[in-house]
């Protein structure tokens, strides 16, 4: 997945995928994809294939947890063989990455900041440091902002300006950690995506 400006990528997708002010404003202003033919394109949404929507929405999910398409496709193949909705299912791996646990708690304000945390090897699991934003929390593990990160100004603002964490996250934020109490279910994780066009994607290709 090729690195682009976050709001283009956004515009690209016609919302705002991170909440944040600034992208806010951006896609508000500009409310159609970016380049040349954008304003044209706009209007042309409508009239997308069964493929293109659901190309659109796997590129979606991958922008917002900021993985790749060979990554997106092992968890696909994960939650194909778990009991339950696919589509669930792979939402909650998604859910259940280090990365997004350390953006949902609030310590990061997006979760390309919150992997740089964890590739840094400024977050801890269960007391040990965990440097692979991959890793898959599970049920009953803490995690924690390392002591000499929990002074650091940007990490203070983004606590300050963090909203509610989600309900199946048991957050501290004077202590800087947050323990995955329980699965999400579906409707308590907070994107916008169709995933069973995701599903409907990848069922051809697996």
């Amino acid at each position: 997945m090729a690195k682009r400006p976050k709001a283009k990528e956004q515009r690209r997708f016609g919302e705002v995928l991170v909440p944040r002010p600034k992208y806010q404003r951006i896609v508000e202003k500009r409310p159609y994809p970016p380049g040349e033919h954008g304003r044209e394109q706009q209007y042309r949404r409508g009239r997308q294939s069964d493929y293109a929507r659901q190309l659109e929405e796997k590129q979606k999910l991958a922008f917002i947890y900021n993985i790749r398409d060979r990554q997106m496709r092992r968890y696909f193949k994960r939650a194909l063989k778990q009991k339950g909705v696919t589509g669930d299912n792979l939402l909650r791996l998604l859910e259940r990455r280090l990365d997004n646990i350390v953006y949902r708690a609030g310590y990061a304000a997006t979760i390309w900041a919150a992997r740089q945390l964890v590739s840094h090897r400024h977050v801890l699991v269960d007391g040990k440091r965990v440097n692979i934003p991959s890793y898959l929390v599970e049920p009953g593990q803490t995690i924690q902002i390392h002591e000499k990160m929990q002074r650091n100004p940007q990490i203070l603002q983004w606590m300050e300006e963090a909203g509610a964490p989600p309900p199946y996250l048991s957050v501290d934020r004077d202590n800087f950690t947050a323990t995955l109490e329980r699965l999400p279910e579906r409707e308590e994780i907070p994107v916008p995506v169709e995933e069973q066009l995701i599903v409907e994607y990848y069922v051809r290709r697996v």
